[in-house]
């Protein structure tokens, strides 16, 4: 087990610094910090970052740190709503309440390989190994000012490889877009509509044509059916089967395998 979280820890460094299993929390010290991350900027500067990050973005949609800098600047409305959602939901609440992190040292990797095959854990993980991601990978908030909105966005980020899991998604370039389309839905945050109507022009034309034929009506059909998924628990849902688990949320197997396609 040791060897599958170094494993883990060695595929993509995380871009920026900062434990991954803080909770985000207002402190008290530091001028204008809500939270230990937090870089407090003015409209005027918002509206530059979203411009310059929104454009590295679409350049290379791998830039995971200007991906998060473009949600983080253009997401407070929506952020709004979707906490709002989450204080409606007892589940929703509860994660709001405790809000729990997802890292490698929250997760308990053991316990996870250890479950059967077939259950949610155990496919996350296989997630993990498939497809060399690591859940360090994903950048901590830094440019919201409210320290729930904050949570909001970071529980966000540490969900979507959950996402991926639950929808069957590689993290090629064609399995990100879905995914997109799939939050967009979901969460109407901008970066996520951005990600689905501008992530296609990558891709060469066969991809595009299933992406537009398939892919994109199964991504929507399913967003709107599930519920919300920040109202989701994961951490308590390791042991379901991921079928199921599936079944309850409303989700449909893909149209097609996407693994081999780009």
């Amino acid at each position: 087990m040791a060897t599958l979280r170094a494993a883990l820890r060695g595929l993509r460094p995380r871009p920026f610094f900062g434990p991954a299993d803080a909770p985000l929390r207002r402190r008290s010290s530091g001028a204008g910090l809500l939270y230990p991350e937090h870089i407090p900027t003015s409209p005027l500067q918002k509206v530059l970052l979203a411009a310059g990050s929104a454009g590295m973005a679409l350049y290379n949609p791998y830039r995971h740190d200007m991906v998060a800098v473009l949600g983080e600047t253009t997401g407070c409305y929506t952020l709004k709503v979707l906490r709002d959602q989450m204080k409606r939901d007892p589940e929703g609440a509860q994660i709001l309440q405790e809000r729990p992190r997802i890292s490698l040292s929250t997760l308990d990797l053991g316990k996870l390989q250890s479950l059967p095959e077939g259950s949610f854990g155990r496919e996350y993980l296989r997630f993990l190994d498939v497809n060399r991601v690591s859940p360090d990978t994903r950048a901590p908030t830094r440019f919201v000012d409210d320290e729930e909105l904050a949570y909001v966005i970071q529980r966000y980020r540490e969900v979507h490889d959950m996402l991926h899991t639950l929808l069957g998604m590689p993290t090629n370039i064609l399995g990100e877009i879905v995914v997109k389309w799939f939050e967009a839905v979901q969460t109407r945050l901008p970066m996520c509509i951005l990600g689905a109507l501008f992530g296609p022009i990558r891709l060469n034309s066969q991809s595009l044509q299933v992406l537009v034929s398939e892919l994109i009506p199964w991504a929507v059909e399913n967003g709107r059916r599930a519920p919300c998924v920040l109202n989701l628990y994961y951490e308590r849902r390791w042991e379901q089967p991921l079928g199921a688990l599936r079944e309850e949320l409303g989700l449909t197997a893909p149209p097609l395998h996407v693994q081999g396609l780009a």
